[in-house]
């Protein structure tokens, strides 16, 4: 990880520093479209095939049963059941409070517009299952799912030999319908498209590796396949911190998120040239303790810490990046954060760690990656519904608005429309 100097760069070159790592290639994109062409055409059986290839699937059965799920969850240990009750306690409390409000109004004599939210009914949560099994991804897709009022959950999730117990913990607390061994494209595939033994979602969510996060964008983009929550990249972090930080907790952070993965990114900025080498050479004394140390320092070769000219510099920058998390970690971080404009998740002050709002803040960590914040926000209640609007009109009521709606409608040269009304009104 190396330390820049803002005034020494030019824009170009400040425009390559913040360039994410590279997302897919030509050969991501075949293999991944074959899967879900394989699925499309030969369901369950293809399912079944990836999954013994990919996911170490022993057997022909992908389905996980409620009694496997209970047994397995009986197994997870004290502190660790009662941390995740508590962490699901502060997400349901954050979400339960943003379920919408229907709206009916009277916008002229007559005319009566109602706006009303439904849940999704079917959404399928993918869980990675890779290097680490993240059972909180589940509480994060499923207790908006369930407050939502979702009629049917179905979660897919590498599993190899046995469930792990958080995850099975987790899937009984909250009351997963469906819950299948399989991970990877062939999973997305199969809950876009459905199978003779899987019932097709309307929505998918949930974040992954490059082939999960390709396919999900494929099937997004056929109108045969789902909907899907946000495009996902790698993990993102970026720190805006002033001398008044301590540096062991900047490298702390910086470190958090770098554990991702290799195509991670984690970027400091700060005014200070000599707090920039404190956490520089916090990081490489921390770094020697974690038991991922080669992922971190595969991420730190995309990673850098920039000196800038001053905090509102710093602002700039990062609502240009739109980071999914940022942590302003300054003595003025109220001042500064009322600058922000994108941004998936904010962490404001010392004593707010990124992995808290990971795991049991309350808020959601299932956040725009890529530089997606600048358009769309991260998972909650309104991630599992739609709006549908009504409208309902007295014949006094068209009366009053026949005569905007035809001159309208026939300027548009769309006379049908325009006859739709006058019909009415002979």
């Amino acid at each position: 990880m190396k330390i820049f100097i803002q005034k020494n760069l030019n824009e170009k070159k400040i425009n390559e520093l913040f360039e994410r790592p590279a997302q897919k290639n030509n050969s991501t994109i075949v293999i991944v479209k074959k899967i879900i062409d394989d699925v499309k055409k030969n369901g369950h059986q293809s399912v079944i095939k990836y999954a013994k290839k990919y996911d170490g699937l022993n057997g022909d059965s992908i389905l996980i049963s409620k009694n496997i799920l209970v047994e397995q969850a009986e197994k997870i240990n004290v502190e660790l059941k009662n941390s995740i009750d508590k962490a699901y306690e502060n997400i349901y409390k954050f979400h339960s409070l943003q379920y919408p409000k229907s709206i009916s109004v009277e916008t002229m004599k007559g005319i009566e517009c109602q706006k009303k939210y439904l849940p999704i009914e079917n959404v399928g949560l993918y869980i990675p299952g890779g290097s680490a099994v993240l059972f909180s991804t589940l509480l994060m897709l499923a207790i908006p799912a369930k407050i939502a009022g979702c009629k049917r959950i179905v979660v897919c999730s590498p599993v190899k030999n046995e469930i792990n117990s958080a995850l099975a913990y987790v899937a009984t607390k909250i009351g997963i319908d469906e819950f299948y061994s399989v991970g990877g494209a062939h999973a997305i595939a199969m809950m876009a498209y459905g199978t003779e033994k899987v019932k097709k979602v309307d929505k998918i969510f949930g974040p992954g590796n490059q082939y999960v996060t390709l396919a999900k964008t494929l099937v997004s983009n056929d109108y045969n396949g789902s909907s899907v929550d946000m495009p996902a990249g790698p993990s993102e972090v970026l720190v805006i911190a002033d001398k008044f930080a301590n540096p062991k907790y900047v490298a702390a952070d910086l470190l958090s998120q770098a554990e991702h993965g290799i195509d991670s990114q984690v970027i400091l900025l700060t005014n200070e040239i000599e707090f920039a080498r404190k956490v520089l050479s916090e990081i490489n004394l921390q770094i020697k303790n974690l038991p991922r140390r080669k992922i971190v320092e595969a991420c730190l070769i995309n990673s850098f810490i920039l000196v800038v000219n001053n905090l509102d510099d710093a602002i700039q920058l990062s609502n240009n990046y739109a980071p999914e998390h940022l942590i302003i970690n300054t003595k003025n971080f109220k001042s500064l954060a009322k600058k922000i404009k994108n941004a998936g998740s904010v962490f404001l002050g010392g004593y707010s760690p990124e992995s808290v709002g990971d795991y049991a803040s309350g808020t959601n960590h299932s956040l725009p990656t890529y530089g997606y914040a600048k358009a769309i926000g991260g998972v909650d209640i309104l991630s599992f519904m739609k709006s549908i609007s009504f409208q309902t009109l007295t014949k006094n009521g068209l009366k009053n608005i026949s005569s905007t709606v035809v001159k309208m409608a026939e300027e548009e040269k769309l006379n049908a429309h325009a006859n739709a009304v006058k019909v009415r009104l002979k």
